[in-house]
Formats: C-alpha cells, sequence, structure tokens
C-alpha cells in the first residue's frame, strides 16, 4: 500500500528536491495539456479498469493493503490531512495543519466547520477519534494499524491491556478540536497519518451492519468527494458526485472502477474504447510508445522477492545469498520487461529521501548483473552443500499478470541454470497472496518465497525501512530478526538502528543511521529488490487533468480539476 512526512525542510532540500521535481514532471506529463469545451453532466463519467484483480481485497480503510483497494477507497473517504499530488502533506477535514506542543509530543487538531459525511449527517472530532481508535483495537484485526503505532500506549490498546485510545493518547475537546498524542517525536508522524487508517468512517453504518458494513457503502459510510451508488462484487464499484462533499465539487459525475481481467486483455479493451485508462503490458511498450495518448512517469515502487528466515533452506544466509546472485536483473529487464523498468539492488527507490547512489548488492559491487561464480560459492558454503541436498522450494506468484509470470519463469531457469535448483512455482490472486503474507509473520509458513511489491505511502526512508523490518512491524513477514538464524542478533541490532533513525532530529544523521542499515539489510539479504517500476498507461485524451504520479494517488480535492472535453 499501497502509496508521508513534515520533514525539517532545509536539511532535506537537496534530496526533496529531486522528489517534488519529479512529482512536478510527472505531474506535467498527463493530460493537463488537453483543452476543449468541457463535455456535459452525462459525459462526465471515468471508467476506470481494475485490471489484475478479480475483487477488492477490503474497502475498509482500517485494512487496507492493496494499493488497488486503496486508489478507490480514497475517493469515499478522507482522513485529518492528506497529500496533494505534489507529494506535499495539507490539511484535508482539518481547518488548518496542527499545532504541535514544544515537546513534539501532542498535535493540535481543528476541523472545518460543518463537516457532514455522504447521507448529510454531522461528522465531528468524535467519529475523528473512532475511526483511529476502531483501527488500532484488537476486535478491528487490522494488520496494517502498524501506522498508528507512533500513537501513546498504541501497543497496550492493540494487545487489549488497554481498551481504548480514546481519552489516553486521542483527546477529544469538543465536536471540532482533538489532540493526537505520541510516543517519542517523529518527524514523519503527519505523514502517517495520510494513511487509510486514520479516515473517517460512519460508526452508524459499521454498527448497523458489523462485518458486512463495507458491502453498504451507499448508507453514507464515508465523506470523500465521491459516494458509492452501487458495488457488485466481481463486476463493479460504482461511486457518483458527494453533493455533501466539504471541498469543490467534483466536475466527474460519475467513476466506474470495473474488474476488467489481466493486464493484457484491459490493455485490449482500452484501444476498442471499453476504458479511458489502462496500464501498458511490457510486450506491447514499442507498439505503445508512439501513441498521442502514452504516458510514462517515474513511480516510487520497488518489486521485489520474500524469502521466509523461518523457513528452510531460506534460513541459511549462504542460501539467500546463492539465489540473489543467480539472478541477472539486467536480463530480466531486457528479455521479460522489455526495458519498461530499472534493474536495483535497493531497498529505497531513486527519488526518495535517503536514496543512496552508492549502495552495494550483497556481493560488495553495484552491478546488478548475475554473479554466477559468487553464486555458486555461497551455495557451497551452506550447511546444505549443493542443490541435490536442498529441501523442496515453492515460490508463490499472483496471477492476473502475464508479465509477472513471464518474470517467475525467467527467474526458475536461471536458478537451474546457475545453481541446478528447481523450485516449483505456485499462482494465487493477488489478494490471497497478501493474507498469505500477513500468515506468514512468525510462522514457517503458508510461504517459503514470494514475489511482491512495494510503492511509497509516504515521502520518508521509514516507510521502506521502519515499516518492513523494525521489531514487531506489521509488515515484515519474511521474519527479519524474528529468527533464530545465525545472524538473527546481527538484525535484532539492525532493528535497533532504525528505531534510533525514526526519533534522531538531525536529519543529516538520521538519513545516515538510514543508509547504514539498508546496507546491512541488503547485505542479510532481507529482500532481493529486482527492480524499480514505472508507471507505462494510456489515458483518454478527452480525459483533461488526470495525471499519474510517483505517488500513485489522486487527492481529494484534485478531482474537482479532472473533467472530460468534447
Amino acid at each position: 500500500m499501497q502509496r508521508n512526512s513534515k520533514f525539517r525542510v532545509a536539511l532535506f532540500l537537496p534530496t526533496l528536491l529531486v522528489l517534488l521535481a519529479m512529482l512536478v514532471s510527472a505531474c506535467g506529463g498527463g493530460s493537463d495539456s488537453n483543452s476543449g469545451t468541457i463535455a456535459p453532466a452525462d459525459k462526465q463519467v471515468f471508467r476506470y479498469p481494475e485490471a489484475g484483480i478479480d475483487d477488492f481485497g477490503t474497502l475498509d480503510p482500517a485494512l487496507v493493503q492493496s494499493a488497488s483497494d486503496a486508489y478507490a477507497l480514497q475517493t469515499v473517504f478522507t482522513g485529518l490531512v492528506q497529500f496533494k499530488d505534489d507529494g506535499t502533506v495539507v490539511n484535508q477535514l482539518a481547518a488548518s495543519m496542527p499545532t504541535v506542543s514544544k515537546d513534539g509530543l501532542t498535535y493540535s487538531f481543528t476541523l472545518k466547520p460543518g463537516l457532514k459525511f455522504s447521507d448529510g449527517s454531522p461528522l465531528t472530532a468524535n467519529d475523528v477519534a473512532y475511526s483511529i481508535n476502531r483501527a488500532i483495537i484488537p476486535a478491528t484485526k487490522s494488520t496494517v494499524s502498524g501506522y498508528l503505532s507512533l500513537l501513546k500506549d498504541y501497543d497496550k490498546v492493540n494487545k487489549g491491556k488497554i481498551p481504548s485510545a480514546i481519552g489516553d493518547s486521542i483527546i477529544v475537546k469538543d465536536d471540532t478540536h482533538l489532540d493526537l498524542i505520541i510516543s517519542k517525536p517523529a518527524a514523519y508522524f503527519l505523514q502517517t497519518l495520510t494513511y487509510p487508517t486514520s479516515y473517517v468512517v460512519n460508526k452508524k453504518v459499521i454498527d448497523k451492519y458489523g462485518d458486512k458494513w463495507t458491502d453498504h457503502l451507499d448508507e453514507g459510510a464515508g465523506d470523500g468527494p465521491f459516494k458509492v451508488s452501487s458495488y457488485q462484487h466481481n463486476k463493479m464499484l460504482e461511486v457518483v458526485a458527494n453533493s455533501n462533499y466539504y471541498g469543490q465539487q467534483p466536475k466527474l459525475q460519475k467513476i466506474q472502477f470495473t474488474f476488467s481481467g489481466d493486464v493484457d486483455t484491459t490493455y485490449k479493451a482500452f484501444q476498442s474504447n471499453q476504458y479511458d485508462y489502462a496500464g501498458v503490458p511490457a510486450a506491447n511498450l514499442d507498439e505503445a510508445k508512439d501513441r498521442k495518448d502514452f504516458h510514462q512517469t517515474p513511480a516510487l515502487v520497488i518489486r521485489y522477492l520474500a524469502m521466509n528466515y523461518l523457513s528452510k533452506p531460506f534460513d541459511d544466509i549462504n542460501v539467500r545469498k546463492a539465489f540473489a546472485l543467480a539472478i541477472d536483473k539486467d536480463l530480466l529487464v531486457q528479455s521479460v520487461l522489455k526495458g519498461a523498468v530499472t534493474p536495483t539492488n535497493h531497498l529505497i527507490p531513486q527519488g526518495m529521501p535517503g536514496y543512496n547512489a552508492g549502495l552495494k548488492g550483497p556481493d560488495g559491487t553495484t552491478s546488478t548483473k548475475a554473479n554466477v561464480n559468487a553464486a555458486k560459492q555461497a551455495l557451497a558454503a551452506s550447511s546444505y552443500g549443493s542443490a541435490a541436498k536442498l529441501p523442496p522450494i515453492t515460490f508463490t506468484y499472483y496471477t492476473g499478470n502475464n508479465t509477472i509470470k513471464n518474470l517467475v519463469t525467467a527467474l526458475q531457469q536461471q536458478w537451474q541454470d546457475v545453481l541446478g535448483v528447481q523450485v516449483k512455482t505456485t499462482a494465487v490472486e493477488f489478494s490471497k497472496l497478501i493474507s498469505l503474507s500477513d500468515a506468514t509473520t512468525n510462522n514457517a509458513g503458508p510461504l517459503q518465497m514470494w514475489i511482491t511489491g512495494w510503492q511509497a505511502d509516504y515521502v520518508d526512508p521509514q516507510d521502506w525501512l521502519g515499516v518492513f523490518f523494525e521489531k514487531d512491524a506489521d509488515s515484515n513477514s519474511f521474519n527479519y530478526g524474528q529468527n533464530n538464524g545465525a545472524s538473527a542478533a546481527q538484525q535484532q541490532a539492525v532493528q535497533a538502528q532504525l528505531a534510533k533513525a525514526d526519533v534522531t532530529q538531525d536529519q543529516a544523521e538520521r538519513l545516515k543511521l538510514y543508509n547504514e542499515a539498508e546496507q546491512k539489510i541488503v547485505n542479510d539479504l532481507g529482500w532481493i529488490p529486482l527492480y524499480q517500476s514505472k508507471a507505462i498507461t494510456l489515458i483518454n485524451p478527452k480525459l483533461h487533468g488526470f495525471v499519474d504520479n510517483p505517488l500513485g494517488i489522486t487527492a481529494p480535492d484534485s478531482w474537482a480539476n479532472i473533467y472530460f472535453v468534447q
């Protein structure tokens, strides 16, 4: 998730300017150049395909992990603060940015006056408190509540030792004022509040329908620029302009999020005018790049392989290293991905604060080619000694994307050619892969090795390192530092270093700590990064103002500037 830091800008300026340049350039490269008379209301229907998934995994802000789910959800729900399309954090439900106490622990918010849910009922500070607390309490069973872990006593509430954060770290003063109290000063706290776990939901709908409440979003569940008009599982989510939205009204009257089949099918359907937006499969890049509706945007996305430290043979660092160094990322990018991405050894993508241009791969070089000799030596040095003695290995990938399938096939072949290892594969729907990944945390299964990816939630290295590798992190499904391997103690030292970086106030020192931690995690094969992605899409030329950006978001208030022309 999926898609945030109130930096001390002066200290972050050189790196931050690179990111903002990417964002501004990307935003300028979309459909903003269109001109013409605005089309009538009945033509203001945005047909947006949800390619590669059969249905949303969830539309509950407290549970959402998938970027596909989050993109649709963010049209219906909003929170106290939000990103603009250029990556800066601005007030959303809040009337202004919060005041912060001298010790950096208390954030005081004032809400905009007259806020309403989409059914017209009032939205108050009590609703904000309820929604944030709901994401934390154990009854909700959120696997992403860690985005709120900076709140004071988060662990006690999340483990049921304290019944509620309301009155403890969430203080409601009156209908329009509330305080959020955190446990330690953190430069990125406001950025974490842009994640959906802080979005406001209508308690009335949840009380009425319980666990099935997201099937009744049309009954005033949200507060965003759009409201749900209908949701047909496995077919379509339809949202329409919300007349009770507190911001400027969207010009689009309707968005249809249609489950459109795989990426290749969706690409062909766009060409027959069934959709207004589509991704370009790698195999079609050459034919698509000369089209007038072609757009290419750098993305803060890393595609990587995960290996479970609690599952043999990946409990052995030398096996992990052998598998990593047997991969020729350059060849994969050239042959399978047709140059549409950039091979990488990094955990933090280029364009993010904290990107380390001097980072080395696990063989001590910056090369993204295979290191065949080192890979073979690592396998021989492992506790298994040879490919013949390895236990069976299952590699899990997700369906709906032929490029991923082809990538997995190529990886299988490289491991066979270099190491003599035969790897079995299994395919599951993307939402299933997420649930399997969650279940793998602190367990030897169900996943052993899998392919996945990460898109920036907020513009801070903590979102790439702390979110995954810190102690008890929600997304540490590969069990880094939570294993009995020979390097577990070293991993736990890195976790302590990440925790220190999170609260370090000297930003230059903070980035240094993150850079050092990233190098150690790369050396220990916390991930096998494969490539940094680009958003390569076709967009209806008549759609004015809609752009892709590296964060993969459309800010709530930006919908007012998106419309179809004649």
